[in-house]
């Protein structure tokens, strides 16, 4: 595992890290994101839909659990956090599967979908606008991205 940490001083610096994020991106590949309530997760997304080309609004899906956007390859956009101690097959895993890009904010809630090979993205606010991202890359697909982030 490889770790690597960076900083944004603002909403529109996470959206460029999120660009440079797809850029280097595989399909198949999974993000987890996890940060409180306002750290930035579906900014992060944002970024990573504008850098694959997606034209709509990315919005957080926390009432649909579920956005499909279509750009240059698909992103799968999961927020569970309604979904703790849901314990029933809602399909989920067909998407991990598929050739798309997952990103799963909450994921702590539904660990039976995160795969072996990964990367979690742990965002902190440091003050209003300003956010830290501790990247942990688990396999070598996603190690070889931290090193394009850097």
């Amino acid at each position: 595992m490889k770790e690597l940490t960076l900083k944004t001083a603002n909403a529109e610096e996470t959206r460029c890290l999120g660009e440079k994020i797809a850029h280097a991106a595989h399909r198949n590949m999974v993000f987890l994101l996890d940060g409180d309530l306002g750290a930035g997760k579906t900014t992060l997304t944002q970024g990573i839909a504008r850098g694959l080309g997606v034209k709509r609004t990315v919005t957080s899906p926390t009432f649909n659990i579920l956005k499909i956007y279509h750009g240059t390859m698909t992103l799968y956009h999961i927020d569970a956090y309604r979904l703790e101690g849901v314990h029933q097959d809602l399909g989920f895993d067909e998407f991990l599967d598929d050739d798309g890009l997952t990103v799963i904010e909450w994921s702590q809630y539904v660990p039976q979908l995160v795969p072996p090979a990964h990367m979690t993205v742990s965002i902190r606010l440091l003050d209003e606008d300003s956010r830290e991202l501790s990247f942990k890359a688990y396999g070598e697909e996603y190690e070889q991205m931290l090193e394009e982030l850097k």
